[in-house]
Order: C-alpha cells, then structure tokens, then sequence
C-alpha cells in the first residue's frame, strides 16, 4: 500500500466519479459511505461486521472523544485504531458541530470556543490548533479543519461572519497539521444557502490546495432542493482531482443525488440510529418493524440480500426484538442497515464504472417508491 494519501477518478459518467483514495492503512472505494464510529464503536455492530458488510473507512468524533476517554489517554493505548480494533482508516471530525449543537455555555471568539460538557459540565476550548491537536492523539487518518456550521435558515450576515471564521480556521488548522505524509487534513466549504457565499468559500479553500474538500452547514433543516442546488453550485468550483465528502448526508435518495453531482464520501447517523428504532432500509424502501402487521410475518425482510439479519430472519422475529426492546433487534436492524447502505454504494460504483448510472439510479428509486412486499 502507498506511503502517500492519493486520489485517483477511475471512471466517470456525467458528474457521477468512481475513484479510490489510498493511504498507509488502505484504500476507499469512492462513492463511500462512512458509518459513524461517534465514540470509538459503530453503535450495535462488532468491527468485524462493519468491515464486512463492506466498510473501507469509519467516522470518529473529535468532541466525543475528547470528553470521553480523552484523546491522551487514547493516544497512550495506542491511538484510535487499536484502541477500537480497527485497522483500516479513520476520518475524525473538528468536534465543531457538536461543540455548537451540545454544549452549554458557549462562547465563540477569534480564538476558538469555550464551553461546557455536555455529560458533566466541565469547561473545555477548542482552537482550531487544538482540535487537530487531538485528532493527532487519536491518529486518525483524514482530519477535518474546526469550522462554525450555521444552523438554516439564518440571516445572510450571519452565514457569512460565519463562513469567514471557517476560512480564518482553516488557514490555521493547516499550520497546525503541517506535513503528515500519508494522512490529510480538508477544508469545509461554509456558505448556508446563499450562492455568493458558497462560491466564495469554496474559491477561498482551493487556492489554500489542500488534500481534500467537504461540503459543510448542509442537511441542517433545508429542503432537499435547496441542499441540491448548493451541490450544483459548491462542486464545480472544488479541484477536480480532489475528493469532495458531503458532511452528515444522508438518507439513500440524499446519496444518489449528491453522487449524481460529483460527491465522493459521505457520512450518516441515520442507518445505525434507525436500526436501533426498528426501522430497516432495504431495496423496497423503508420498513417499520414495529408495525404490527409484521408479527406473524415468517419472510425475511429481504431474501435476497447477502446479509444474514436481512435474510435468515423472520419478520415475526424481528418484530418481537423491537417491540420486546431487545439489544439483538437493534443489532440485528443495524446489521442489515449498514449492509444495505454498503451494497447501495456497490451498487453506484458498478454502475458509473458502466456508465449507466442514470438508469441505475432510476431503477433503485422505482424499487423505492414500490414499496415494501404486501402485508400476509
């Protein structure tokens, strides 16, 4: 494996890239999807499953781990990846979003942010030189710059006094990461839903030639149409031969548009939180296994699928686990979750590499709106 991070497009079809991402601890398929690993552990799976079902890659929070073990303590264990028993790379986020989204007490200056923890109230700050600081403890692989997300709608002064702090961050947390052969640091694009500013933005990071590029501040209570114009206007204006991660998207729908207009890595609570609420994703769409229609159901929730939560167990079963609030339904949902998500990005890059991903993409969103199979 190469000593270097590169990224490489292998194929493309419209604005849809199949490329790879190679570092020191392996490569990435892209499209990817990145479960969320927020504490170190992809909540309800073993990382034997989550490498399995197809994972190149986990997401691990920089806030989380921050407060809890403590980045040190991690980086005395042996950093993240022994720590949690994953091998493979490791993207870790700046903490900003939850530091903005969690904490009591904040307050933002040029520095950075002082707040409080959220578990037990205890003051911390977060520069930008100190959020890649810690995710060095944690050794992670691709870091993220610290950046202020502004929750939509918002006034436009206020996206862009916080667009500009994210640019003044970025320069910062650049210095601070330095030369790190074999890991990357991006740049997140800042904007809301203004057009200017996201151009702005997206120029401002480009001419710093950084090893990546996320788009950020989407997916925070706009529409769908709105998230997708920005794409249209964001991704043009990002280095062609960069990848571009769109952050904390999203639903399966989210993924075949953002793919469709040039993203390459994604990252999601929504099949993990979903699987721990009885609800599982498959190729007909949504399924609620709380419904009652499901308990005395004997067919699997898909028996096609390679995946054996989606496979070998009965409706019936599952039904029970959720609505007896057994650990194993939600182990078993986010099994087949993950899974589906993975054989969804399979299933993207086959396509592109076949240059037929539009009627792909047509065929996966009629198996969605059919629907599930018809109640017994």
């Amino acid at each position: 494996m190469t000593r270097e991070f590169t990224f490489k497009v292998l194929a493309t079809n419209g604005r849809a890239r199949r490329g790879a991402i190679t570092m020191p601890r392996g490569e990435i398929r892209t499209p990817a999807f990145m479960p969320v690993g927020t504490g170190g552990t992809v909540k309800a799976m073993y990382m034997d499953q989550v490498r399995g079902v197809g994972s190149d890659i986990i997401l691990g929070n920089t806030y989380h781990l921050m407060l809890r073990p403590g980045a040190e303590r991690v980086a005395r264990l042996g950093g993240l990846h022994e720590f949690a028993r994953w091998p493979h790379p490791i993207l870790t986020d700046s903490g900003g979003f939850q530091v903005m989204s969690l904490s009591k007490l904040r307050k933002l200056t040029e520095k950075g942010v002082t707040f409080r923890s959220h578990i037990d109230g205890a003051a911390y700050e977060m520069s930008p030189e100190r959020s890649i600081e810690i995710q060095g403890l944690l050794d992670s692989d691709i870091q993220m710059q610290l950046d202020e997300c502004t929750a939509l709608p918002a006034e436009k002064k206020e996206i862009e006094r916080a667009m500009e702090l994210s640019l003044r961050w970025a320069e910062r947390c650049k210095s601070a990461f330095g030369d790190q052969p074999g890991k990357a640091m991006f740049g997140i694009v800042q904007g809301g839903d203004v057009p200017d500013l996201r151009l702005r933005s997206a120029q401002a990071l480009k001419a710093m030639d950084l090893k990546g590029y996320a788009v950020g501040g989407l997916a925070v209570g706009e529409p769908q149409a709105v998230m997708l114009d920005m794409l249209d206007i964001t991704c043009p204006e990002l280095p062609a031969d960069r990848p571009r991660y769109l952050m904390g998207v999203g639903t399966p729908d989210d993924i075949l548009k953002s793919v469709a207009r040039g993203i390459d890595m994604f990252d999601c609570v929504m099949p993990t939180r979903a699987g721990r609420h009885g609800l599982a994703y498959t190729r007909r769409g949504k399924v609620n296994l709380r419904n009652a229609r499901h308990a005395d159901d004997p067919r699997p929730l898909d028996e096609d699928s390679d995946c054996p939560a989606a496979r070998d167990y009965s409706r019936a079963y599952l039904h029970h686990l959720v609505r007896s609030q057994e650990a194993l339904g939600a182990m078993l949902l986010t099994w087949n979750n993950l899974s589906y998500y993975q054989k969804l990005m399979q299933d993207i890059r086959a396509a592109i590499e076949a240059r037929a991903f539009d009627a792909r993409a047509a065929e996966i969103s009629e198996g969605w709106a059919r629907g599930d199979i018809p109640a017994m």
